[in-house]
């Protein structure tokens, strides 16, 4: 019987992909002791960048809360990060010396592995991070991202598994970032993959928005990977990955030994079921298989942003349309891998052109920037239709930004412009985030989402100058609050 172990994403990409990044540190706290007794491999914890920027703008929460928390509540499984130190991220680019700060101070909480990769494959620049972060004592996984477009053969994928293992790393992840993989294109591409890479161990991340998800991760290791990346339901399916009960309960059917604990998790899954009924947010299920996905491949999370924006401009009946567009902006910006913030740059786009009724009459920044190769390099370029490249840069804007200086600055630079006593922590806020970070943070109502009716009684009560003596009682409790007469 061979083992099979497992990475577990159910508070990193599992709440990302169904709850748009929306658990808070109070929601991840009393699961984590749970998670942590399961046995997993690994726990994946946070997506630095983005994830920095929702919680500061959007929940009005301070990661490093969060951090701290999971940091000291993990204290039988490693926990890791995904990301990378520089590059594009939906809150920008992070200053090259501020990322590696931020993964500095990551490996001084104990977060000492990372899962990295570069959104075109390119190991060039993915050899830079994976320097950069054994300097400070991060050990990486890189990532082969997985794509579906007529550039995307089997030779493709051969070669960037070959490049990816020259790196040396740790372990490699072949990553259906778009759940676009099936049963036979797995069975067929994997295993040439692994011939190519000696004896690196293979890790399996795989998305289940078409449905597949868990005939994948069964396949996966059927050709040898050792490591499969699950989530806990509610968390898991929808645009998830494949839950952890039913991929664990498949291997042990197929005669694997799949090293996880179950019991915790089900109280897992009572914790985030009730979290999810209570605030309103959605449950992962088992999506049906839909051709249209390998069309316009955009991820499951990022479908409800694009029908806001086409509510707000009143056009909320055409995201079929929009979608259909978005697989024509793809190919014209050369086939990107849709995945952040390279699917959100082609979703927008795709809609600006539905909504203004003319393809690149109007287009956004990050359009721009990508025609520039920001977003790319010479690969993107290279890959874009030249007539649609020449029609987006061909406008004032566009050469208003491509004479903008993208700046770097060090963190000498940054200290001296926020003052020199400023903590590591708060610096990489207001670095990555923004300069009002922490006023953002300081001016941030209370949290009451999740109060139980007995705090919000007691809070009602407290905020009201009169009674100044208050008893509630009820068998096994009784409480009393008394306010000065100030």
């Amino acid at each position: 019987m061979r083992q099979v172990r497992f990475v577990d994403t159910t508070i990193r990409d599992g709440q990302a992909s169904l709850w748009a990044m929306n658990m808070r540190t109070r929601h991840m706290a009393p699961a984590m002791p749970l998670l942590d007794q399961a046995g997993f491999d690994q726990m994946e914890f946070l997506a630095p960048g983005s994830r920095l920027k929702k919680f500061v703008r959007h929940l009005r929460e301070n990661p490093w809360d969060w951090i701290h928390t999971g940091a000291r509540l993990a204290r039988h499984t490693r926990l890791r990060w995904h990301g990378h130190i520089s590059g594009s991220t939906m809150s920008g680019r992070v200053p090259i010396e501020v990322g590696t700060l931020l993964f500095a101070k990551a490996v001084e909480l104990g977060i000492r592995y990372t899962r990295t990769g570069d959104n075109w494959n390119d190991f060039t620049r993915v050899a830079q991070d994976v320097k950069r972060l054994d300097d400070i004592g991060m050990t990486s996984v890189v990532n082969v991202m997985y794509s579906v477009s007529p550039r995307h053969t089997d030779e493709y994928f051969v070669t960037k598994a070959r490049e990816a293992a020259a790196l040396k790393p740790w372990r490699l992840c072949f990553k259906d970032v778009g759940g676009l993989l099936t049963p036979e294109r797995t069975r067929e591409l994997l295993p040439k993959m692994m011939a190519v890479t000696g004896d690196i161990e293979w890790e399996f991340h795989g998305h289940c928005n078409n449905g597949l998800g868990p005939l994948n991760a069964i396949e996966a290791v059927k050709a040898g990977v050792g490591y499969v990346h699950t989530a806990v339901p509610p968390l898991a399916n929808g645009s998830s990955q494949p839950s952890i009960h039913n991929v664990a309960a498949n291997l042990r059917a197929l005669g694997y030994d799949p090293l996880v604990d179950e019991a915790p998790l089900r109280e897992v899954t009572a914790l985030f079921t009730e979290i999810a009924r209570r605030e309103g947010l959605p449950v992962g299920v088992p999506h049906e298989y839909d051709e249209r996905l390998y069309a316009h491949q955009v991820p499951g999370g990022m479908i409800s942003n694009l029908r806001h924006q086409l509510e707000q401009a009143g056009v909320g009946d055409r995201l079929e349309e929009t979608l259909e567009e978005t697989g024509r902006v793809r190919a014209d910006f050369g086939y990107p891998i849709m995945v952040t913030p390279l699917s959100q740059f082609v979703g927008t786009q795709a809609a600006i052109n539905v909504i203004v009724g003319e393809r690149y009459r109007q287009v956004t920044d990050a359009a721009i920037e990508y025609a520039l190769g920001w977003h790319g390099g010479a690969e993107a370029i290279g890959a874009m239709a030249p007539d649609v490249r020449d029609r987006i840069l061909d406008r004032p804007r566009a050469r208003e930004i491509a004479r903008m200086r993208r700046p770097d600055p060090t963190l000498k630079e940054l200290r001296a412009r926020y003052g020199r006593g400023i903590s590591d922590e708060d610096l990489i806020l207001r670095a990555i985030v923004g300069d009002d970070a922490l006023d953002v943070l300081r001016d941030a109502p209370p949290d009451t989402a999740g109060d139980t009716p007995l705090i919000r009684l007691i809070r009602e009560l407290a905020a009201r100058p009169r009674p100044r003596l208050v008893t509630v009682a009820k068998p096994g409790m009784s409480l009393t609050i008394r306010k000065s007469g100030r």
